[in-house]
């Protein structure tokens, strides 16, 4: 935030986290992009909504399939409705902004000192909230975490099928080719080559919804709420406590809020003890043998205190290992100083694990997003931190 009103505030930072917010909801918001939206809000308002809007949209998305996710996205991050279509209005921030690349001087922004600002502070609040503990957070914070929650994705790594596309390498198509000779009359015509489509793997959660849950679970059971709302991913979920429920059909409803009420109902065993081995051994014999965890990624958000025997957990984990392409646990204790895999579940269920994360944030879940898609820990890590280099040429 700027130190004085009239001053021009310094967007990096608020950019910067739009951008994983923007990540993490499936929108290709890479760090060669940021940069740009950045140059686009130094010629436009930085404190004016609509040019916030049109800044990000005409910079960071990719093509047209991101443009809804972008706009549930800034919705969430905002705190507010998005700007009404600016070619409708007499001075849009689309035509100033072409207008000062041009190198004509751009419009006055036309609302009022209020709505200015307003937005830096709304966003400047959720990069707080960005990092912190969803167990310490207020009412108010729960609530705006709630809306970040509802603007995420959490698409599986992709895996190639064996459906062919066409593309420019690859090999021959030759029922391609003959029909396109034959167009030709027999003349001679490029080759046409194909390739095996890509797609996501499947999806599995197991959420946690014992008594050492509780801070944790309603956002958890949100994020997959959002996961199961994702088009072209196949995602399912499941509860785990006392008894193994599965609540995909419950999270299947477009409303949130319905959704949970429906998982409510559903679920039998709230804040109960935990029999990590005996249910991951139900789901395997249930569904995962079968092939619901063949060849996906399964991911596990527990804290990994186990009331039962853990030789049966670890038995059950090298299972699900042999089974599924991935197995990511994601922890929320993992972040708290000190903290060591000593609870006998986890250290049982530890070497059997690919990748293990934390889970008691946003940014957090951010990572795992990542983490789901391919993306390695590491890697994901980075993308997290703060981007220096994205600070130092901006103000430079």
């Amino acid at each position: 935030m700027p130190a004085s009103p009239d001053s021009p505030p310094d967007p990096t930072g608020t950019v910067v986290g739009f951008a994983r917010t923007l990540q993490a909801a499936g929108v290709a918001a890479d760090p060669d992009r940021v940069p740009a939206m950045i140059t686009a809000l130094a010629a436009l308002n930085p404190r004016r909504r609509a040019d916030v809007y049109w800044a990000g949209r005409l910079t960071l998305c990719a093509n047209a399939d991101d443009l809804g996710r972008y706009d549930r996205a800034f919705t969430a991050y905002f705190a507010g409705e998005i700007p009404p279509d600016p070619r409708r209005q007499t001075a849009s921030p689309v035509r100033r902004l072409s207008a000062t690349m041009q190198r004509v001087p751009a419009a006055e922004p036309e609302t009022g000192a209020a709505d200015q600002r307003t937005l830096p502070a709304a966003a400047s609040g959720t990069e707080l909230l960005r990092a912190k503990d969803m167990a310490a957070l207020s009412p108010a914070e729960r609530a705006a975490v709630h809306r970040l929650l509802a603007a995420f994705a959490l698409p599986g790594e992709r895996r190639p099928s064996r459906r062919y596309a066409p593309a420019h390498r690859g090999a021959i198509d030759a029922g391609r080719t003959m029909r396109e000779l034959l167009r030709r009359g027999g003349e001679p015509a490029r080759l046409r080559r194909h390739t095996h489509r890509d797609r996501p793997r499947r999806v599995v959660l197991l959420v946690d919804v014992s008594g050492s849950m509780s801070a944790y679970a309603d956002a958890l059971l949100r994020f997959a709420h959002a996961a199961t709302r994702r088009r072209g991913v196949h995602t399912e979920v499941f509860t785990i406590g006392t008894r193994l429920t599965r609540v995909t059909r419950e999270l299947s409803h477009r409303d949130v809020e319905l959704a949970m009420v429906a998982v409510g109902a559903a679920v039998p065993d709230w804040s109960g003890g935990t029999r990590l081995g005996e249910l991951v051994k139900a789901f395997l014999d249930r569904w995962g043998q079968r092939g619901l965890a063949r060849g996906a990624v399964v991911v596990v958000l527990s804290d990994g205190w186990d009331c039962g025997d853990p030789a049966v957990l670890g038995a059950q984990m090298t299972r699900l290992h042999r089974l599924a392409h991935r197995v990511v646990w994601a922890n929320p204790r993992k972040s708290r100083p000190g903290y060591a895999p000593t609870a006998a579940g986890m250290a049982a269920a530890l070497p059997h694990v690919d990748d293990f994360v934390e889970g008691h944030s946003l940014a957090a879940l951010e990572r795992l997003a990542g983490v789901v898609a391919g993306v390695s820990v590491a890697s994901a890590e980075r993308s997290a931190a703060p981007d220096r280099s994205i600070t130092e040429d901006t103000r430079a």
